[in-house]
């Protein structure tokens, strides 16, 4: 029967792998920079929580940011894990507004113990998203025989689509009492397209032009994590989390092709290179009550290799670092009570965050998020197991007026099936 079922598994995650290729998480002219609009791998549960995830250490749900928590797996279960949302945005400037609509599948995680002191995850998760589709018409003055001058309209369109995804495999290990250490391997691979484009109306007898910038890069990474625990006084527990990447050098090449007036196709050895990464986190928990944690990240994408000419030695494209704060807090009535409105979770949140890339050469204001979310307990009579349905809205900012302002509302969904399936059953 655990054969059957870990087929079953694995045949999805190759049908959500293909499905997830096709889709788009956003469309924000913002994803035209740097990778796109680059993921945290949050679960639902800890975008309810603001993002807060480096010190979060439970055996009901799966966390990918870090690895150490793998072995907090009980022994005798195995953990799915499936996400989903769906995204509002609102655009605005001084020129106007504009509203756009994206809904996706996001990530696919599965989790189970390898030993009393060992756990193991993999999954497929995003790790940026590049969408957006806009465009602006203008009046061009051209000169005739006559010395006069000829109004001729034309429209300039701007496309992304792709991404980067990556799929990971990870195992943790409990050391002593309180330790617990981990590592992600993580496979990276996809295809960032950007398109501009030039028309005019096929009466003016002008060609327009069209250019496609292509980034294809895949690449091996790796991520340690560290979390120690302790209870004191039997009702305060508290974990401290720590994460690190080193910086590591993407595989892959750049095209521009451009048709129209012109016929041309250039290839360049730009180099890439993805950033180092650490952050901490502090989780505190009363009474297996009420949960708080708090995170603090950076990415150094300042020191990275990011359209970087080997000939001129410096990139064509700079980057800025990118820092993150997160504030979480959860409330669980009665974790031990056997009514439905006992165990259902409340959770907020509240993250603070910088863009990592440049527009115009100007750096972009501080992004802000606001969440709340609940977690609905599902229990399973026929194995006496309990999943957990994650729903979470999150209100966000990016950017402002002066260049261009999003206003979004982000509807997370996250299932986590819980089953027992490393025990013998007795006839």
């Amino acid at each position: 029967m655990y054969k059957n079922k870990v087929l079953l598994l694995v045949l999805a995650s190759i049908i959500f792998a293909q499905f997830t290729n096709g889709q788009n998480n956003t469309n924000s002219p913002y994803t035209r920079f740097g990778y796109g609009d680059i993921s945290d791998t949050n679960n639902g549960e800890q975008r309810a929580l603001g993002g807060v995830a480096i010190g979060s250490r439970s055996s009901t749900s799966i966390n990918t940011v870090n690895p150490a928590s793998y072995s907090s797996v009980d022994s005798m279960t195995f953990m799915f894990d499936i996400g989903s949302s769906a995204l509002i945005s609102r655009f605005s400037n001084q020129n106007g507004k504009n509203n756009t609509f994206n809904a996706n599948l996001e990530y696919i995680t599965m989790q189970f113990p390898l030993s009393k002191k060992l756990g193991f995850s993999a999954g497929l998760l995003p790790y940026s998203f590049a969408g957006y589709n806009f465009s602006s018409d203008s009046i061009n003055l051209i000169p005739t025989n006559t010395a006069k001058m000829d109004s001729i309209s034309s429209t300039r369109s701007f496309i992304g689509t792709g991404g980067f995804s990556q799929v990971y495999m990870g195992i943790s290990a409990k050391l002593f009492n309180h330790l617990s250490i981990g590592i992600n391997a993580y496979y990276m691979y996809g295809t960032i397209n950007n398109y501009r484009d030039v028309s005019f109306a096929s009466t003016t007898g002008f060609t327009g032009t069209t250019q496609v910038n292509t980034i294809r890069a895949n690449n091996f990474r790796f991520r340690l994590g560290a979390q120690y625990y302790t209870t004191f006084n039997e009702k305060h527990d508290v974990t401290l989390g720590l994460i690190y990447e080193q910086k590591q050098k993407l595989n892959g090449d750049f095209t521009k092709i451009t048709s129209g007036v012109l016929t041309d196709t250039v290839s360049r050895g730009y180099q890439f290179e993805l950033p180092t990464m650490y952050g901490f986190g502090l989780n505190y928990t009363y009474d297996k009550k009420i949960s708080i944690g708090i995170d603090y990240s950076l990415q150094a994408w300042k020191d990275t290799k990011f359209f970087w000419d080997p000939e001129t030695k410096k990139n064509d494209e700079n980057l800025n670092n990118r820092s993150k704060l997160a504030i979480g807090a959860e409330y669980q009535p009665k974790p031990t009570g056997r009514k439905f409105a006992d165990r259902i979770r409340y959770r907020a949140g509240f993250n603070l965050s910088d863009s990592y890339y440049n527009v115009s050469g100007a750096s972009q204001p501080k992004n802000y998020g606001l969440t709340c979310g609940l977690g609905l307990p599902l229990y399973n009579k026929a194995t006496n197991s309990i999943s957990m349905l994650n729903a979470s809205l999150e209100y966000g900012k990016i950017g402002d007026t002066n260049m261009l302002r999003e206003d979004y509302f982000k509807i997370n969904l996250n299932i986590v099936f819980n089953e027992h399936w490393f025990f013998k059953r007795k006839l």
